[in-house]
């Protein structure tokens, strides 16, 4: 992935700044399961995130970021400017307006608007505060547990993923979805099929992102691609749940299947057009 000297100043990296190391109390062991299931690329935690409280450990010990944790800051702050560039764009040509989220890098556990965020959860947006929160241990995870070769082009990929969540909650979807749910009249396997068409949604949005920002910046370079690809379908429900507990329950899905994660991506990089990615009308028929 190319650099550039872009930066978007939307970063509170509150990495070595102490408080880690608290854990869940009251949650119970079905908090830490579910944790175990999620720790993929998600929307909405605040379901799992609020279902206890947090204890600190009484670590508030501050610490100075290494040089490669500097270098992983920079990249961060280039990424969340190339978001907003492209967003902001895109959202001109359909008469509206963009707002930035705000990105927050983290270790261990931090405060959300959603809850307490753990990094055994993944990163994740919060639409209460309009944040996507990083815990860059997850890549590491990426790579060992779930196969997927980890480039800088992942974390864009992975960050892109989030920030479709964002533009989501602007456009109204997240809102909508969140009434279905809470309205009660559907199914569990109902809602988990929505859930999909969500998630899906926010892999297409980076693919539309991913192209929009390579025409105006020229930032991939070979490879950059296939390691979205790979990430999108290392994630995949069949592919977790396969890893996870050897076989694959199509109605437990929530984030669609590795072909799925690829075809959608594929789909908004190949169009680079937001009015293509439709998953609802095309995956809830």
């Amino acid at each position: 992935m190319r650099w550039t000297d872009d930066r978007g100043g939307n970063v509170d990296d509150r990495r070595g700044s102490g408080g880690g190391g608290g854990m869940i109390v009251g949650g119970g062991l079905g908090t830490l399961i579910i944790a175990a299931i999620v720790f993929f690329l998600g929307g909405d935690p605040s379901g799992i995130l609020n279902s206890g409280s947090v204890q600190s450990s009484g670590n508030s010990e501050r610490r100075e970021l290494t040089a490669e944790e500097k270098q992983i800051g920079q990249m961060v702050d280039m990424l969340d400017a190339w978001n907003s560039q492209t967003w902001n764009q895109v959202f001109k040509e359909n008469g509206m307006t963009y707002v930035d989220p705000k990105i927050v890098l983290f270790e261990d556990t931090t405060n959300s608007a959603c809850g307490t965020a753990q990094s055994a959860m993944g990163p994740f947006y919060c639409p209460a505060d309009q944040k996507v929160y990083m815990d860059m241990s997850f890549f590491g995870e990426l790579q060992q547990r779930f196969g997927a070769k980890v480039t800088e082009f992942t974390v864009a990929y992975v960050l892109a993923h989030e920030v479709g969540h964002h533009v989501q909650t602007l456009l109204g979807t997240t809102q909508k979805v969140d009434a279905l749910r809470r309205s009660g009249r559907y199914s569990e396997a109902e809602m988990n099929r929505v859930s999909v068409a969500t998630e899906l949604q926010a892999d297409f949005y980076a693919g539309v992102w991913a192209r929009r920002t390579d025409d105006s910046k020229k930032i991939l370079e070979p490879g950059d691609i296939q390691s979205a690809i790979d990430a999108a379908e290392a994630v995949g429900d069949d592919n977790i749940q396969k890893r996870g507990q050897g076989y694959v329950n199509q109605e437990s899905f929530t984030h669609g299947s590795s072909a799925q994660r690829k075809e959608w991506f594929m789909k908004g990089y190949n169009t680079g057009d937001i009015k293509q990615g439709d998953t609802f009308n095309q995956l809830l028929k």
